[in-house]
């Protein structure tokens, strides 16, 4: 698939890059991607969530009134789960949900969102992004340019780039990652997918194995 190249000012350059077959152009597999995804959920769960067990709860454990001849149930503490201000019966806990998935498994996952970016159009390649400082409407001035403005945009870049990074932090729709960090989460919740012509390469020799 070949896609032309754009420069920081929306405006064609005259080259054109082809987008590997083996990366953009295969055919999705979608339980490769729900399994990704949830995965990248899963991980973002601190797992901290605690509710207190009958033996935690400070109260006194005396015997509320006589076990036989009240009419009503027995009761042996007020710290039982039956009462207002009882333990929580089977809370919540302390637990790990992250969860071990493939490589190749996640590798497949990747490509497949790359390839529904692909398929719909919404992949656009730059020749370079490079600001000379870090500020906010550098980044705005760029999606204004290419009239993404109103749009969740994910920027590919093939290194790490300061100034890039830290004109976009203060936009809800932008978000800039390095190709070696790409995940598949980022690729679909984003609308347009920016590359540039160094991250396709290193897309290329990263997922076309």
């Amino acid at each position: 698939m070949e896609v032309k190249v754009l420069n920081l000012s929306g405006k064609e350059t005259g080259a054109k890059v082809q987008l590997p077959e083996s990366v953009f152009g295969l055919e999705p597999n979608d339980h490769a991607i729900y399994l990704d995804v949830k995965q990248y959920l899963a991980n973002q769960r601190q797992g901290t969530h605690k509710s207190k067990q009958r033996n935690e709860i400070a109260g006194s454990t005396r015997k509320l009134h006589k076990q036989k001849g009240t009419g009503g149930a027995r009761a042996g503490s007020i710290k039982s789960p039956l009462f207002n201000g009882g333990g929580r019966v089977f809370g919540p806990q302390p637990r790990d949900y992250s969860f071990k998935l493939n490589k190749k498994l996640k590798q497949v996952a990747r490509k497949s969102a790359l390839s529904y970016k692909a398929k719909d159009n919404n992949v656009v390649v730059l020749d370079a992004v490079q600001f000379d400082s870090c500020k906010t409407k550098n980044y705005v001035a760029l999606v204004n340019a290419l009239n993404i403005a109103d749009e969740k945009t994910l920027l590919v870049l093939p290194a790490y780039d300061k100034n890039v990074y830290l004109s976009s932090r203060n936009l809800k729709k932008a978000k800039v990652v390095v190709a070696s960090d790409l995940n598949t989460y980022d690729v679909l919740n984003a609308t347009k997918l920016l590359l540039t012509t160094d991250s396709v390469k290193t897309l290329e020799e990263a997922l076309a194995k």
